[in-house]
């Protein structure tokens, strides 16, 4: 009888635990006296921007050890190898460490608001078909999820100008900007306009602080076979053009 009973209770006790609501996750707050009253009412963070990166390696392995080493302080949403495999790495819901100090149209916490997806290249060779074909369906996939902008594509030269190169002047800009991942703008151009270079390059988004690296970013993005040091009048044409695109995306 007293088994009996005591299976009983365990049994009670078993419904009550699945029909009591789970507990909130931790809430990170100040450490100010403040009264705890936790609410539901949220979202997880939403990416509203994609940078892409190339590892620097001769192959995925070196690259997967760097990403997940805790020492490292290294990370990303995703790496794709040359042969198209896709290894997942940080949940998409939460800040990885792949921009590092960056700035976009105001914004200097790009890793806050972005996916970070790393490429298996070492930053002399083409990409693999394989690698960007994937790439493209990934892209495909996040820009359905999250309504990813087109302009909100971009490299980590783009966002770190000072600093970082990647992905580099052989990565395909254009075929990814015809998928609508990236704006691109085809010759010829219209007029220059009357506004300098840098007032350009500072309206599409770039950290003008530094004047050239914002041009060598620019130009190893959008322009990879001209002078990287100098804005041409086909270069400001060109970043006129950008931003028009820019205006009709939303």
């Amino acid at each position: 009888m007293k088994t009996t009973r005591a299976c009983l209770a365990l049994a009670v006790l078993a419904i009550a635990a699945c029909s009591t609501p789970p507990p909130l996750p931790q809430m990170q707050r100040t450490q100010l006296p403040a009264e705890l009253r936790p609410s539901n009412n949220f979202d997880e963070r939403r990416p509203n921007f994609v940078i892409l990166h190339y590892t620097s390696d001769d192959s995925v392995a070196p690259a997967l050890r760097t990403l997940t080493d805790p020492s490292t302080k290294v990370s990303a949403h995703y790496l794709i190898g040359r042969d198209g495999k896709i290894y997942a790495l940080v949940d998409e819901r939460s800040r990885a460490w792949h921009a590092g100090v960056s700035y976009w149209g105001g914004d200097r916490d790009i890793n806050s608001a972005s996916i970070g997806i790393e490429l298996d290249n070492d930053g002399e060779e083409t990409f693999a078909e394989p690698l960007i074909n994937t790439l493209l369906a990934l892209l495909a996939d996040l820009k359905t999820r999250y309504a990813i902008p087109a302009a909100n594509f971009l490299g980590h030269s783009d966002v770190a100008p000072r600093r970082k190169p990647d992905p580099g002047k052989l990565f395909p800009w254009q075929r990814l900007a015809a998928g609508g991942f990236g704006l691109w703008c085809e010759s010829p151009n219209p007029a220059p306009p009357i506004d300098d270079g840098i007032t350009l390059l500072s309206a599409f988004g770039y950290d003008v602080a530094d004047p050239a690296a914002a041009i060598g970013a620019f130009k190893r993005h959008f322009a990879p076979d001209g002078d990287p040091q100098r804005l041409t009048d086909g270069d400001r044409a060109l970043l006129s053009c950008l931003l028009a695109k820019r205006r009709e995306d939303g």
